[in-house]
């Protein structure tokens, strides 16, 4: 992004203002280098191009950073419904991004994981990894999130397992078999916590 406000001559504490006018001043200048013979009218017509871009991509990231009412960005304000249990109005607010980023992404993989849809939350966190690859925030979710649906599947095959052993028997003969309910409730436990330790990222740590 800094290197459209430099295009622009501009610092990135530019007010809109300053931004539209300066933009408009560089824009109606070049229009008229444009039909100059040679390079000078390539040029010139380049510049207009790049200019159009920035503009557009300096004021679409602006709605979306812009403060509400309560003194939050977008993104936090994302997060603060999300924690309010208010799934479907963080959804709408997503839905009016103009620019999806990374953190894009990644607020879309926890309102999905609010939904329970794991298999829809992972790849809006692997395209959050693949655009920021180096944020810990993501690859800590994504390896929480994988933590979970590995248990979620080895806890379905076990209790089908056990559905079909005619061996089952009461909690002392597990226990004395070596399968007993101590270490069964740890690993619960374990994976419990795990969740929500997830969850509690998701929804607090988004910016």
């Amino acid at each position: 992004m800094k290197e459209f406000y430099e295009l622009l001559g501009l610092t990135e504490s530019a007010t809109d203002e300053e931004i539209t006018a300066r933009y408009e001043a560089l824009r109606d200048k070049c229009r008229e280098d444009r039909w100059l013979d040679g390079e000078a009218g390539n040029e010139a017509a380049k510049m207009l191009t790049k200019l159009e871009i920035a503009y557009k991509e300096i004021m679409s990231s602006r709605r979306e950073t812009s403060q509400n009412t309560e003194g939050k960005d977008a993104f936090e304000e994302v997060a603060e419904l999300l924690r309010q249990g208010k799934i479907s109005e963080a959804q709408t607010l997503l839905d009016n991004f103009n620019e999806r980023s990374a953190e894009w992404h990644y607020m879309q993989a926890v309102v999905y994981y609010k939904k329970n849809w794991t298999n829809d939350s992972k790849k809006q966190l692997e395209i959050a990894i693949q655009m920021d690859p180096d944020n810990a925030k993501y690859r800590s979710a994504y390896g929480k999130l994988n933590a979970k649906r590995d248990y979620n599947q080895q806890s379905a095959h076990q209790q089908n397992s056990e559905s079909q052993n005619p061996y089952t028997g009461s909690d002392t003969d597990s226990e004395q078999m070596g399968g007993g309910n101590v270490c069964s409730d740890c690993l619960t436990c374990c994976y419990t916590t795990l969740c929500v330790n997830c969850l509690f990222n998701c929804c607090c740590g988004c910016r």
